[in-house]
């Protein structure tokens, strides 16, 4: 059962993607959440074009501010919200990380990593994962991303 709290949280990684379609990028955002405090830790939306740079997820830009933030690479007191399901790269990060928990909107068939595709911390190799809870504000994450292939085609 999702809380009141884990919507608002992702109300965050909503503004974030939203921001990030209206610069042209594929509207995706995350948040990192201290759960200690409950306060906004960092956020961030796709920049993959604005940056040239193909690893610029909403996730990792969101992962590397958090750790910058609190000067450390494991972000465990934290978790992180994210519009899309995280493909492989990111999966990746989120265990590196260290990230307690993992929310997440809309599932990914094709690129996703979690339920779909590789389902990274499945695997054997996967030294942390964190607790998955999917289908937060799946719908509107779900109509951005929609709307943003539709505008393109």
């Amino acid at each position: 059962m999702i809380n009141k709290l884990a919507i608002n949280n992702m109300d965050c990684a909503l503004m974030a993607a939203k921001e990030a379609m209206q610069l042209g990028e594929v509207p995706v955002g995350a948040a990192i959440i201290n759960y200690l405090d409950g306060s906004i830790v960092s956020f961030s939306g796709n920049r993959v074009e604005a940056d040239s740079d193909p690893t610029a997820h909403a996730e990792i830009l969101a992962i590397r501010k958090a750790a910058g933030i609190l000067n450390t690479p494991r972000l465990n007191m934290c978790d992180i919200y994210v519009t899309l399901e995280p493909c492989a790269m990111c999966a990746k990060a989120i265990s590196l990380a260290r990230l307690r928990r993992l929310y997440f909107g809309a599932e990914d068939p094709k690129g996703g990593a979690i339920y779909n595709g590789p389902k990274i911390f499945s695997h054997s190799g996967c030294n942390h994962y964190p607790e998955i809870y999917s289908g937060i504000s799946e719908i509107i994450s779900s109509r951005l991303l929609r709307d943003f292939f539709k505008l393109r085609r």
